[in-house]
């Protein structure tokens, strides 16, 4: 049996379950305001002239949260019980949109965000493990690998909803309204979660007898291949907005076209996600999703904005792919009891790499175009690349 076939096998029930609806309508609505949180954030910071730097520091102090909240909630979600943390994190992040929209009124833009910022990645994170973590039990009597990939169709459907909804908000004089429409998905994605009836069994898995989780090279592999992808993403959202503005001399509607056509770009990903991954190799999948992103950041600095628009396209095309079959891998290798802490170590390490991307665009500030940026990660991907091909051979004989 293919590697591949091991990790996606057909289960016999392919009917969604009420369970796993209410799931996808909380999917949904966190991903428009989770999305949206990000987008509004990000323009408001570089409308009021705090630029691409602004940016970099608001979402660099948000990495550095995740990174040090990553491992603590991946010990929560396999201590306690999935579900009410992912309601709980939901109504924080519904009250923390709230006072950020009452703040922005009276306070300045910059501080008010990057307050706002912290309080909202450690919830944040909270959800996206939570939530995530419940994918193999919502999903229990279905095939796991359709379930992932129906999951991040409708996460990054959201994503499309956010961005073309916070485009037109924006464009108000006062960005108080567009965090109040936030606050209010957040509220239907806890209000989906808590009418869900999940066994006791299923929402807590504290009571496991096993709790070990071993990290070998296989899946230290999986998280480089993560993380790599991760930057790329992160890297968008760092200066997608500075490369709009300062070198498209885009709006703010421009601003949401470019988020919605990565969000196109990665619906097109989950969708083919299942077929592709059950017939390419997942080594020779990685390596081609991580060069094609090189080569599309390479293009960017050529290209005018309508043409920029069909890379940014590609790149959530690819990233989503590669997400999804990440997220695959990891659930099919790892017992439930241990499934949030090797979530939290993953994305500690794509954090890391995170973190470092957004400390160098704050410290370079406006003094490099953005397109130089992507140019630059770009050569890094590459390099990554070629390590890991490295690293795959070198297995492969010493076995």
């Amino acid at each position: 049996m293919s590697e591949t076939s091991r990790i996606y096998r057909d289960q016999t029930s392919t009917t969604p379950s009420r369970v796993f609806l209410g799931f996808l309508v909380s999917t949904l609505s966190a991903a428009i305001g989770r999305n949206g949180y990000y987008i509004a954030s990000a323009w408001i910071l570089v409308d009021a002239g705090c630029g691409s730097t602004g940016v970099a520091t608001t979402l660099a102090i948000v990495s550095a949260v995740e990174f040090a909240a990553s491992p603590l909630v991946g010990v929560a979600v396999d201590r306690f019980n999935r579900q009410r943390l992912a309601i709980a994190a939901d109504l924080s992040r519904f009250a923390i949109m709230l006072t950020t929209a009452c703040a922005l009124l009276y306070k300045d833009v910059f501080p008010t965000i990057c307050l706002s910022a912290v309080l909202f990645a450690f919830c944040d994170r909270m959800a996206l493990t939570s939530s995530q973590s419940m994918i193999p039990v919502v999903a229990r009597d279905g095939d796991l690998a359709a379930a992932n990939s129906t999951v991040f169709f409708v996460m990054q459907f959201g994503c499309l909803g956010a961005a073309l909804l916070f485009g037109p908000l924006l464009s108000e004089r006062s960005p108080a309204p567009a965090f109040t429409v936030i606050a209010v998905f957040f509220l239907v994605s806890a209000t989906a979660l808590s009418s869900m009836r999940l066994s006791v069994a299923s929402g807590n898995v504290s009571g496991a007898k096993s709790f070990a989780f071993n990290v070998d090279l296989g899946l230290l592999h999986l998280f480089a291949v993560y993380a790599l992808l991760y930057g790329g993403a992160v890297l968008v959202s760092a200066t997608g907005s500075a490369f709009v503005f300062e070198e498209q001399k885009g709006t703010a509607v421009d601003f949401g076209h470019v988020e919605a056509t990565w969000s196109v770009g990665s619906l097109i990903g989950a969708v083919l996600a299942v077929r592709l991954t059950r017939t390419i190799s997942l080594h020779k999948l990685h390596f081609v999703l991580l060069g094609s992103t090189a080569l599309s950041l390479m293009a960017l600095p050529l290209l005018s904005l309508s043409w920029s628009l069909i890379v940014f396209a590609a790149l959530g095309f690819v990233y989503n792919l590669g997400r999804v079959s990440v997220e695959g891998i990891l659930q099919s290798r790892v017992c439930d009891s241990a499934l949030g802490r090797a979530k939290g170590l993953m994305h500690c390490f794509a954090v890391a790499l995170g973190l470092l991307i957004f400390s160098i665009a704050a410290a370079v500030g406006d003094r490099v175009f953005p397109s130089t940026i992507f140019f630059s990660f770009a050569v890094v991907l590459l390099i990554g690349v070629s390590c890991l091909a490295l690293g795959v051979v070198q297995q492969k004989g010493e076995s």
